[in-house]
């Protein structure tokens, strides 16, 4: 009889736990996942990959959108001299922005009214002029006997002559006025959003040092400071340079007697003057093509020109307009540009030089120094 109430409240004992009163409780939970498993590192891992895989597809999708913003960032860094310039000498950031703006604008303004016509009247004068080369080459023995074997000279002709470079370059009138089109979209992306950073470039960079930690941010928003100091003063240093040497080249052209072509060709000088390594070179072999093409004398004055005022740009005007904005070796200028082309270009062999520079100064003054101090 003794035991009975003991039966009996096992008995309960066991309903309770069975039936718990409490209807929120879940449950014990059981072992935390094993990350060491192979299955879950395999699965994390290929997650991993595929989300790697599927960021680059939509990079490389937006790949000239981000083009666009890369050169747009380096005008505005190039213009921000200008800026402080106007800074110290008085002016508030905002009125010396809006200056600047207002200059840029004009002198594109001005630019496309007055010398784009000239340029574009230059080069139909230039297009109509190769026929009368050609027979001019053609007379030349050595020419003459090419012509014979591989007839140069009449597919050249019939390809000027017949005049559909643009129809063959692009693909026929639709393809030339897409082409058109599209760069003037891009030129106007790119004008705007240059402005808008430079106006913001300030409240830009103070953005981004925010998102480092406390105790580095001051180091880091000076590094970034002579970062943006050194990729300006390239971006104008290279501008400065090509002002030169197609002003240089306009008044030698107007002076040796190539008058005629002279804004086109000083123009084409100039731009591709702004292309490292090679494009001061491209510029002088075209324009002593076309004066050797007009008179020999002409064509060797342009040779002789060119030959001493590239080395009047490489060992005068270059290391001066350059000493305060980039430090960078020779060879690491040619590796550079050359990367830059291969990846992007002739936009990348522009932008390969002020990049190897910040990153050589941030090497030295963050890796080299720790290092030191070891």
């Amino acid at each position: 009889m003794t035991d009975a109430p003991a039966l009996e409240d096992s008995g309960s004992k066991a309903d309770d736990t069975d039936n718990p009163v409490d209807e929120d409780y879940l449950g014990e939970p059981g072992p935390p996942l094993d990350h060491h498993a192979p299955f879950y590192v395999g699965f994390i891992g290929g997650l991993g990959v595929l989300v790697a895989i599927w960021f680059a597809m939509q990079i490389e999708a937006i790949g000239s959108t981000l083009m666009l913003i890369v050169v747009s960032l380096f005008l505005a860094a190039g213009l921000d001299p200008a800026v402080r310039f106007f800074e110290r000498h008085g002016m508030r950031r905002s009125y010396a922005v809006l200056t600047v703006i207002v200059i840029v604008l004009g002198a594109l303004a001005l630019f496309l009214v007055a010398i784009v016509p000239v340029i574009a009247d230059q080069v139909r004068s230039l297009t109509e002029n190769v026929p009368t080369w050609l027979d001019q080459l053609q007379r030349n023995p050595q020419v003459q006997r090419l012509d014979d074997e591989y007839d140069i000279i009449a597919k050249i002709r019939d390809y000027v002559t017949a005049g559909d470079f643009a129809g063959a370059l692009f693909g026929g009138a639709l393809g030339v006025g897409l082409a058109v089109l599209g760069a003037l979209f891009n030129g106007f992306i790119v004008v705007v959003l240059t402005l808008y950073f430079l106006a913001s470039l300030e409240n830009t960079k103070s953005a981004l040092y925010r998102l480092a930690p406390a105790s580095r941010r001051d180091r880091v928003s000076r590094l970034g400071n002579r970062v943006v100091r050194s990729v300006g003063g390239y971006v104008s240093g290279a501008f400065i340079v090509a002002m030169c040497a197609g002003i240089s080249s306009l008044v030698f052209l107007f002076a040796v007697g190539l008058s005629e072509y002279a804004v086109a060709l000083a123009f084409v000088v100039a731009l591709l003057d702004v292309i490292p390594m090679i494009g001061a070179t491209l510029g002088a072999v075209i324009v002593t093509a076309i004066g050797f093409a007009e008179d020999w004398r002409i064509g060797l004055a342009c040779a002789i020109f060119y030959v001493i005022y590239q080395q009047l740009e490489n060992y005068v005007i270059y290391p001066r307009v350059m000493s305060k904005s980039v430090d960078v070796p020779g060879a690491v200028t040619v590796i550079a540009a050359l990367i830059g082309a291969a990846l992007f270009g002739v936009v990348g062999a522009l932008l390969a030089i002020p990049t190897a520079a910040s990153i050589l100064m941030l090497t030295r003054e963050v890796w080299v120094r720790r290092q030191d101090q070891r």
